[in-house]
C-alpha cells in the first residue's frame, strides 16, 4: 500500500507513534465519540497503545491528513477490512475546526484512486451511523452509494459501496 500520498493542499502519511498526541486530541472530539464510539484514549501511553495495535494489524491503514504548507495535522483517512464486510472500508475524521474546507473529500478522494489501482480494490465500502449527515454527504460526493442497512453488534449501520 502507498504510504506517503500528496494532493493539492495535503500530505498524508502513514501514521506514526509521533502522532499520539494529534490521535488522542481527535478521539476525544464530540464527532469521535459520537459517530465512532469513544475509545478510552485519555492520556499518550493509550494513544501510542492505539497506533500501535492499529499499525501491528494486517489489512488496517490509516494516513495522517497534514496541511501541505504548515504541516499542521487535521485529520485521517482509513482503509481498513473489517470481518463483516466482504471489501475494504474507508472512513475519515478531522478536527471539527477543520470540517467544510473540502479537506476529507480531496484526502479520501485521491486514496480511493491510489488503492482502485490494485485489482482486489476495485470495489470500496463505507459503513456509517444513520444520523451521521456530514459523513453520508461526503460518501455521496466520493461515488459510494447506500446499499442497504447492516446490524454490527447493537449498532445498525447504513452500507455504502462503490465499483470502479
Amino acid at each position: 500500500m502507498q504510504t506517503n500520498i500528496i494532493t493539492e493542499r495535503l500530505l498524508l502519511n502513514i501514521l506514526t507513534e509521533e502522532d499520539h498526541d494529534f490521535m488522542q486530541e481527535l478521539m476525544n472530539t464530540e464527532g469521535w465519540i459520537q459517530f465512532i464510539g469513544d475509545r478510552g484514549i485519555h492520556s499518550r501511553e493509550a494513544a501510542i497503545g492505539y497506533i500501535n495495535t492499529i499499525n501491528g494489524r494486517d489489512n488496517f491503514y490509516y494516513w495522517m491528513v497534514r496541511l501541505k504548507e504548515t504541516h499542521t495535522p487535521v485529520g485521517i483517512i482509513t482503509f481498513i477490512k473489517r470481518g463483516y464486510l466482504a471489501h475494504f472500508d474507508i472512513g475519515f475524521a478531522f478536527l471539527p475546526e477543520y470540517n467544510g474546507k473540502g479537506y476529507a473529500y480531496e484526502a479520501a478522494r485521491e486514496v480511493l484512486s491510489v488503492v482502485r489501482l490494485q485489482p482486489e480494490h476495485q470495489t470500496v465500502q463505507a459503513t456509517t451511523l444513520p444520523g451521521n449527515v456530514r459523513s453520508i454527504k461526503l460518501l455521496n460526493k466520493l461515488g459510494l452509494h447506500f446499499t442497504g442497512k447492516i446490524m454490527v453488534g447493537k449498532n445498525e449501520l447504513c452500507l455504502y459501496s462503490t465499483h470502479i
